[in-house]
């Protein structure tokens, strides 16, 4: 009779190939015995995957080498998890597999979130976060038949990329969102009225305050119903719906939030919040040498202390460095999530910071509002472009709790500085006081710059 297979024991395992998988494998793979489990066969660069639609881009260059995570000396490994034990300390794989481990840390991501309706299971039904989901959009846009159509069901930043992407390639599209404003988590509704112009002139269907309630058709999607009592009919839909190959000509991609990866967990003893797995400061869990990190957790934001959305990849990142330096005996605290993120929407940069207005209000704060209009260079020069500029600070406190930036040159640089300052509890007097540069090609005039401008007209609101 054969002797039993060893089950190998590692020091860590991490249950997930993304950007904090990666991150945890670089700073702790060459100094302890690591394990990376990855069920995909390719880590993604997910916020590049429009561009291959738009064929900026190929899918190739949206995967992550896996030297990433060997070149570290953790070892990768490519599983399904189906079950951990977590009194046992093992992980088990659906192939049979069975590892063992001294810690463990669960960062498997979160999954497109596709609501209950009828009709979900249609033909041409997707969301947008896997290779599949990517190959078979560019697949749908490089079909010669037309007309083709898509209607994409949010206006957050890949949604809105995404319908941009196949408006490019020649595609009806139709962009939906249950807000009254694009953007809603980023941007107040009077800083989207230029981008969200644009969109409409560049020939994109923009329907917003509407919810899909239902789906319909028999095999294949066939009309969109939303709860204002508007239907979306696609055309031709007996003789374009689908041809020879099986291929489709009508799709309808959610793009309206995530929830955590998580169903393999199945012991009640870890703690779960509807955002995903508890954890504090330091990224532990409810059970011993069990923790958990980026967007399958739950966690708080940072300037409310109150749990908060924050599945972004720059928040997935940082959490993995501070558990990193608490595995090696340190005793660092993740400060909370301000989602600091930036989109494009054809000629305007956009991108926002802490809390918005109307999300600020629902958190309780009374706030002040600060706007300034610049240009990205001295209004002199051949290639200015229009720079606006949003600061939302708490009316008690001075403290600047949020900003936007919408423009015509990138924005992302304005977006960190920010954040930096929301970080530190600046106020808006400190931030009136901000000593900054100047110079033709890369500000606006010497006397003044935008985001002075946007907090001194704060400072004369309270005075």
């Amino acid at each position: 009779m054969p002797a039993p297979e060893k089950i190998e024991r590692y020091e860590l395992i991490v249950i997930g190939g993304g950007p904090a998988g990666i991150t945890l494998a670089k700073n702790l793979g060459n100094k302890m015995k690591i394990a990376v489990i990855r069920p995909e066969e390719h880590s993604m660069i997910y916020c590049a995957m429009p561009y291959v639609i738009e064929g900026f881009i190929s899918i190739e260059k949206t995967f992550k080498k896996d030297e990433l995570v060997t070149d570290s000396g953790a070892d990768l490994i490519r599983g399904q998890v189906n079950e951990i034990d977590f009194a046992a300390k093992s992980v088990m794989l659906s192939d049979g597999k069975q590892f063992k481990y001294n810690k463990l840390v669960i960062a498997s991501g979160a999954i497109p979130f596709i609501p209950l309706v009828e009709g979900r299971n249609l033909n041409g039904v997707m969301s947008f976060k896997t290779v599949d989901d990517l190959k078979a959009l560019k697949e749908f846009t490089e079909k010669k038949e037309n007309p083709k159509q898509a209607v994409i069901v949010g206006a957050g930043a890949i949604g809105i990329e995404l319908a941009q992407a196949l408006n490019a390639t020649g595609v009806v599209t139709t962009l939906i969102d249950m807000e009254k404003s694009i953007l809603p988590a980023m941007i107040d509704p009077e800083m989207a009225d230029l981008p969200t112009e644009s969109l409409i002139k560049k020939g994109i269907h923009v329907i917003l305050g509407a919810k899909v309630k239902a789906l319909s058709g028999s095999e294949f999607i066939s009309s969109v119903h939303l709860d204002n009592g508007k239907v979306i009919e696609f055309e031709n839909l007996d003789s374009c719906t689908v041809d020879s190959d099986g291929r489709l000509n009508r799709i309808v991609v959610f793009s309206a939030g995530m929830l955590p990866d998580i169903s393999f967990i199945k012991d009640k003893n870890l703690e779960i919040g509807k955002g995903g797995i508890i954890v504090n400061e330091k990224m532990e869990t409810s059970i011993k040498d069990v923790y958990a990190c980026g967007d399958c957790v739950e966690f708080k934001s940072g300037i409310t202390g109150k749990t908060a959305p924050g599945k972004l990849a720059t928040n997935a990142v940082p959490m993995a460095k501070v558990l990193s330096r608490n595995i090696m005996g340190e005793n660092r605290k993740y400060a909370g999530f301000f989602n600091g993120a930036a989109t494009r929407v054809y000629d305007f940069f956009i991108g926002g910071t802490g809390l918005t207005e109307s999300l600020a209000h629902k958190a309780g704060y009374k706030t002040v509002t600060g706007y300034s209009r610049s240009t990205t260079q001295f209004p002199i020069m051949p290639d200015a472009k229009t720079l606006d500029i949003k600061l939302i600070s708490d009316i008690e406190t001075g403290r600047l709790i949020g900003g936007q930036v919408v423009s015509g040159e990138p924005v992302t640089d304005k977006i960190d500085l920010l954040t930096f300052a929301i970080q530190n509890e600046s106020t808006v007097k400190t931030l009136a006081e901000l000593s900054y540069s100047a110079q033709p090609f890369q500000s606006f005039f010497p006397a003044a710059n935008a985001l002075v401008m946007a907090a001194e007209e704060i400072l004369n609101k309270i005075k």
